[in-house]
């Protein structure tokens, strides 16, 4: 029987030739809800964009579903864990709108610049005031990028043929990447002080949220205008609102907002704020291009084939089945080594060890390079543009493999050289528990752990005596974070100790700072090793 695709929304013509010959392409209103469940009955694989809903019911309604691919960056209209469940695979098409996004941060810094928006308005509104709307040049300034992932290089780079000078904000970049590129490395304080221009490239976080507030906003200069075209949240609407009243601040571009769709704000009483309705993706292009990667992905799936941008990489591609359960184990790996690092290293060494080396296991290489960038950039993580983002960053990984191992049937470790000289080391495991894979932290840092990996960890590193494990505990009680389980590991009596904390939802660095200063800890990091769904 030829696979059915059901498009439920517009789709570039360039990517319906591409199913058109080996699938049965259908078509449907995603929007109208009925039809939709009616036509998922006989779909093996479902297109959307934005305005279809694909949720519990929706996969439940398609027996024959085995992919959900959504013609966009987010995810945010497709239920994940359902699809996980079901053994669905969900891809999409993380970088279809990265110049777009790039492109929209520099129309924001040039039309706040030369005030455009407000004197096209006045124009058109019968007014002939060229003095109200002097502007200023670009040339010769310095531009502040806050993140330097992709997005964030493509924009310094197009700011660059602008005659600006580039500076950045990014503990994730290594400074020789950097460089490269003509940007250098600064802290965040002084990229605020010397900037006359700042552009945000984060992603949305528990850290980034609010990352330029009133504090940060009493340290730039008056004349810095301010943009964000990245994600809503990152700087406070009503911070900013108050800079820009009192002279604080000169102006500001904003496409992005806390509370989406946003039609009242602050920031829309002043006429040197260019305010726009979330465009970064808006563009023909971007969307053909969303449309066209991701059915090459539903016909690499449908074919039994690797698809290397599955959000839920559990769920598909050509992978043997005994290495399957090792590939959220290394993507936590590495998710573990970021939160312990702080940072990420020059170089990362991914080592298998066991049995399992009979498969081909480089996609554990890839699974690991995965998750050390998962927190920390901006666009979604997937498989073909991880090797992309370690490259970006001067970041080798490297795969070494071992047949014999310890008391464990496989054993997978990551670890790396910072550029401090500090080094950092994680390992873990898959046990078969029942009917299911349960993933096991062995090590950490040198610190010997059987502790299962799911959920939160939280990780103190601190002085071994007595009461620290109390009052860690008595902190998050009173915060209302429940944990799960906990390990403790030391050196030697009275000597360095790791406190290893499973909990059960976030904790806030303000929470980690203050559970780490009343017991003078050397250093707290917390890893959400939570499914991406």
């Amino acid at each position: 029987m030829t696979p059915v695709v059901l498009i439920a929304e517009e789709l570039a013509p360039a990517a319906l030739d591409v199913l058109a010959h080996d699938f049965d392409v259908r078509h449907v209103d995603g929007t109208d809800r009925p039809a939709l469940l009616s036509a998922l009955a006989e779909a093996d694989a479902v297109i959307v964009r934005s305005a279809t809903q694909i949720d519990a019911e929706a996969i439940a309604a398609a027996p024959r579903l085995k992919v959900v691919a959504r013609a966009g960056v987010g995810l945010d209209n497709v239920e994940v864990a359902a699809a996980t469940a079901r053994g669905v695979m969900v891809v999409n098409a993380p970088t279809s709108n990265i110049v777009s996004a790039a492109e929209q941060a520099v129309a924001l810094v040039l039309a706040v610049a030369r005030n455009t928006a407000s004197a096209s308005a006045a124009l058109k509104a019968g007014e002939w005031k060229r003095s109200k709307y002097t502007g200023v040049e670009i040339q010769g300034k310095t531009v502040g990028v806050v993140g330097l992932g992709r997005i964030g290089v493509l924009f310094a780079q197009r700011m660059a043929a602008f005659g600006t000078r580039l500076i950045a904000y990014d503990p994730y970049v290594q400074p020789a990447r950097a460089a490269q590129l003509g940007v250098r490395l600064v802290g965040l304080e002084e990229l605020l002080r010397e900037s006359d221009f700042i552009s945000i490239h984060l992603p949305k976080t528990p850290e980034t949220v609010g990352l330029i507030g009133e504090k940060e906003l009493t340290l730039v200069k008056p004349e810095v205008r301010i943009v964000n075209a990245a994600r809503g949240g990152l700087v406070d609407e009503q911070a900013l609102a108050d800079a820009i009243a009192e002279g604080r601040v000169a102006g500001a571009g904003i496409d992005v907002y806390a509370k989406e769709p946003c039609t009242a704000s602050p920031l829309f009483a002043f006429d040197n704020v260019v305010a726009t309705p979330h465009l970064g993706a808006s563009t023909a292009e971007a969307q053909d291009k969303a449309g066209l990667a991701v059915a090459k992905s539903v016909k690499l799936a449908l074919q039994g084939e690797f698809v290397p941008d599955a959000v839920n990489v559990q769920a598909g591609g050509v992978v043997a089945e005994d290495v399957r359960p090792l590939l959220p184990l290394a993507e936590k790996l590495g998710k573990v080594f970021t939160a312990v690092a702080g940072g990420i290293a020059a170089s990362v060494t991914v080592e298998v060890r066991g049995e399992i080396i009979a498969n081909d296991v480089s996609v554990l290489k890839l699974a690991a390079t995965k998750g050390l960038f998962t927190s920390v950039v901006e666009e979604q993580v997937t498989y073909v543009n991880a090797p992309l983002l370690a490259a970006d960053r001067g970041v080798t990984v490297e795969l070494t493999t071992h047949p014999e191992t310890t008391e464990h049937s496989n054993l997978v470790t990551v670890h790396g050289a910072l550029p401090d000289g500090r080094t950092v080391r994680v390992s873990g495991t898959v046990v078969h528990s029942g009917n299911r894979d349960a993933i096991k932290l062995t090590e950490v840092d040198g610190f010997d752990l059987e502790l299962g990996a799911e959920g939160i960890l939280l990780f103190f590193r601190y002085a071994d005596r007595p009461g620290v494990v109390g009052t860690v505990g008595s902190i998050l009680g009173e915060a209302g974070v429940n944990i799960a389980a906990m390990q403790v590991a030391r050196r030697e009596a009275g000597g360095e100790a790791l406190m290893t904390i499973t909990v059960d939802s976030a904790v806030g660095a303000d929470l980690l700072g203050s559970a780490a200063g009343s017991i003078g800890a050397v250093a707290a990091s917390a890893a959400d090793l939570r499914e991406e769904v």
